[in-house]
Parts: structure tokens; sequence; C-alpha cells
């Protein structure tokens, strides 16, 4: 994945809510190149709609977003597709395109007025399919794949689009542990390696312990907690946002948080 140039996507006391009822409040967060930000929290806390805001489908009721200096309205729609790929959560694919023609489209943003496709295009489609493990569905039609299977075209279609940020928003749904850890594991390299600046919201503390340099825990509609990992995932933490008694360890490797429940007598 060839990105020539680094860029930053900023958000500053972000509030927004769906018909009088808040959703997010004062939400503030910067993405670097180089480093991946983790989002977490339970059901509810506003992750998916501040996605949706960090990448333009929103505008925020107070706040803003900036990239690159820029405020994110600001951008031009192909401008922005150069700068930005996004993989939403439940995104919407055309069933009679295959799989190969659905990667093809990250390219949109760098055809011509014709709008073919060039050697270099494909190619770089193909790179994509082959670092998701998609290249073998690349003749297949998307209606005939598995959630997982379109979960990970789609992320294709975004590496294809070689843009300096990512954000993901629950990428790792309908995938099986393998893949889990392949698409996060792929998702770091290509943070470190092409200098991404992502963003990746996950259900997974565990995932987001290991793998992401920084950590936003969402509850209530707040950020009310931003740090390493070892700063953010700590018992009383995750316990006053999930609701939920947790033990919280060091992983044995890393030393990083880990994150198991917390077992009751189950009377066996």
């Amino acid at each position: 994945m060839d990105v020539s140039e680094a860029a930053r996507l900023s958000a500053r006391d972000l509030c927004f809510g769906y018909e009088g009822q808040p959703v997010l409040h004062k939400v503030s967060l910067d993405l670097a190149p180089g480093r991946l930000l983790g989002v977490i929290g339970p059901n509810g806390a506003g992750k998916s709609t501040l996605v949706r805001l960090l990448s333009g489908l929103l505008t925020p009721q107070s706040g803003e977003v900036v990239l690159d200096g820029r405020p994110i309205g600001a951008w031009k729609p192909r401008e922005l597709a150069r700068r930005l790929a996004v993989v939403p959560q439940s995104p919407t694919l055309p069933e009679t395109f295959s799989a190969g023609e659905v990667v093809l489209l990250g390219r949109s943003p760098y055809l011509g007025l014709l709008g073919n496709e060039s050697a270099h295009d494909w190619k770089v489609a193909r790179q994509a399919m082959e670092r998701t493990e998609t290249l073998h569905l690349a003749p297949r039609l998307i209606g005939t794949l598995s959630g997982g299977e379109r979960q990970r075209v789609v992320v294709a279609r975004a590496l294809a689009q070689e843009a300096p940020i990512l954000l993901l928003d629950e990428p790792t749904t309908h995938l099986d542990v393998n893949h889990q850890l392949g698409l996060i594991v792929l998702v770091r390299h290509l943070v470190q390696s092409a200098n991404l600046a992502a963003l990746i919201i996950l259900h997974d503390l565990n995932l987001a312990s290991v793998y992401c340099d920084e950590v936003v825990l969402l509850a209530g509609g707040e950020a009310v907690a931003h740090g390493a990992p070892q700063e953010v995932l700590t018992h009383d933490r995750i316990a006053s946002a999930y609701k939920a008694d947790v033990l919280v360890m060091a992983h044995p490797q890393t030393g990083r948080p880990i994150i198991v429940p917390e077992v009751w007598n189950t009377g066996h």
C-alpha cells in the first residue's frame, strides 16, 4: 500500500443527537500518522455516530472536525475520498457486482473523465484483495458471499483507496477468530509501514488492548477515558462503563491489560 502523504484528523468538542436525544457530548480526539486509535464502549455509546461525524456523513450540532487544517465539510467528495477511507458497520453493496468490481470502486477517486481503470488501478485492487485474503472471491457476486466474506471485501475496497486516514467501524463483525486477528494485525502493520492514521471501533476489549496505541472509552455519549490501554482498561472503568463484573490482568507477553469475565459459583 503506497500512501505518499501523511494526514491528520481532529475532532473538537463534538456534540450530536437524534430527534432531541443526545448521543455524543463534547468528544475530542486526534488521529496522527503511524498511530492506531481504538474506540470502545457499550452498545448505544455513540461509537458509530462518531465515525459518521469524523467522515463527514453527519454534521456536528456543535464542535468541529478538521482534516489537514480544513473543516471536513470544506472538502469536495473526490478530494475527501483520496484522504479518508471508511469501513462502515453495515455497508450497502450492489448485489449484482462481483467482489472484484466492488474492490475496484475504491479506485473511483482516481479515475479520469472516462472512468476507465488503468493497469495501476487493477494492481492496487488486486493487492488489497491479497492482503485481505479475498482474491479468490474476485469473480463471485456479492450476493452470494457470507457476512464475513463481504466484510473482508469492504475492507479491501477501503485499502484500494490508498488514503492516509482509515476509519473502521467494527470491522471484525461476522469474522471468525482467525480472520479477526488477521484483520487487526493487517491494520496495525499498515499503520506502521504506510504511516496511516487509523481509528478502529472494537467490541473485543482484548484486541483493543493488545494492538492499539491509544484507546478511547465512550460511555453515556462522553469520552470517559482516553490514553494508553494500561490507563484506560482498568477494572473500575470497565465495570462502570459496561456494568459488568470483570477481572483485569496483565498479558503474559506484552504486560497490557487482559479483561475476562468474573466467574461466580454455578453450583457445579
